[in-house]
C-alpha cells in the first residue's frame, strides 16, 4: 500500500469515528468517511503533481 493510500484510509477511519461520536447514523458516518477519503486522495495527487512539476 502506498503512503498516500494509507493516509487516506487513516483519515477516513478518523472521520467515521468522529461522525459516530457525533451521534451520526452509520450511513451518515460512511458518507463522511467516503468524502474524507476522496478529498485526501485528491490532495495527495495534487501535491504529488506539484512536487513533480517543481522538481523537473
Amino acid at each position: 500500500m502506498r503512503p498516500g493510500h494509507l493516509l487516506a484510509v487513516l483519515v477516513s477511519a478518523a472521520a467515521d469515528y468522529l461522525a459516530r461520536r457525533d451521534q451520526a447514523t452509520y450511513a451518515q458516518a460512511l458518507t463522511r468517511a467516503a468524502v474524507a477519503f476522496a478529498a485526501t486522495l485528491t490532495l495527495v495527487a495534487t501535491l504529488t503533481t506539484a512536487v513533480k512539476a517543481i522538481s523537473t
